[in-house]
């Protein structure tokens, strides 16, 4: 390993952690795919565990014997940046990750094709820009048997820093890909689009018909208006959760949790 003791965020190297943007993350030229960050010692060993390759790591002196010890094993020959914890302290959330980030980089993206060659439920994020909804809803789906998520071109950054954080690492067991073609298109492999909205025609969740479907695939809107017109008059199905008291809907993120789970193969 490679310890590198800083006195400030300008360090060279240290960039990636302190002061580069998500949008200067995901295009840093001098690696081929770009850069995220994960954080805390549990969800960059899921990371680790996912195959996703280590590029360097950031933590207090005291966690190079300690939480980082492991993380640090595996990771290799790698550049280790250490300070006092005042000067980390001053990076945006730090005291949330438990004194460890590590940059790793981001993957070639796999095709429609490979994400969903063997999926039978998978779910479509359209539109979703809070990346606590993003974090929360592949956290769902991994936990209830989603095989896989697309997200369209307007939807939020799976590998977001905050997203990471709270999927506890869930964005890295789940295949992911975005989709730019009409949902529409999906049918091309087999799978039955379910938008899930309120409307004239939206049957319930539970209908027989939706679980006698072998493949489904959940269109989950934007937070605050829903999804389009054209998509909800696309789908082969339009599905509403019941509810009670006069609610009119759930969280996106909610509203997930319950769809894989009453739409799950059963």
């Amino acid at each position: 390993m490679q310890i590198i003791e800083i006195e400030s965020l300008t360090h060279p190297g240290v960039e990636i952690f302190s002061t580069l943007t998500e949008v200067e993350l995901r295009k840093k030229s001098d690696i081929a795919n770009g850069i995220f960050i994960a954080e805390s010692p549990k969800v960059i060993n899921v990371a680790l565990n996912a195959g996703y390759k280590p590029l360097a790591l950031l933590c207090e002196k005291r966690h190079i014997q300690g939480d980082a010890a492991n993380i640090i094993e595996r990771c290799g020959n790698i550049p280790v940046y250490t300070g006092s914890r005042e000067i980390l302290a001053t990076l945006t959330g730090y005291t949330l990750t438990r004194g460890v980030l590590c940059a790793m980089q981001r993957p070639i993206q796999p095709s429609i094709e490979d994400v969903c060659r063997n999926a039978t439920r998978i779910v479509v994020i359209d539109g979703v820009v809070d990346t606590t909804n993003i974090g929360a809803i592949f956290r769902s789906a991994a936990a209830l048997g989603i095989d896989a998520v697309l997200l369209t071109k307007s939807s939020c950054d799976p590998l977001n820093r905050r997203a990471i954080r709270v999927s506890m690492g869930s964005v890295f067991l789940v295949p992911w890909t975005r989709i730019e073609a009409p949902l529409c298109s999906l049918r091309y492999y087999g799978f039955k689009t379910v938008a899930m909205a309120l409307s004239d025609n939206s049957i319930s969740i539970d209908a027989p018909e939706l679980l006698a479907e072998e493949k489904l695939a959940i269109i989950m809107g934007t937070e605050g208006d829903g999804l389009s017109t054209e998509t909800i008059d696309a789908a082969d199905y339009v599905v509403k959760i019941p509810m009670s008291h006069n609610v009119d809907s759930l969280n996106v993120a909610a509203a997930s949790a319950v769809a894989f789970w009453e739409l799950r193969k059963r």
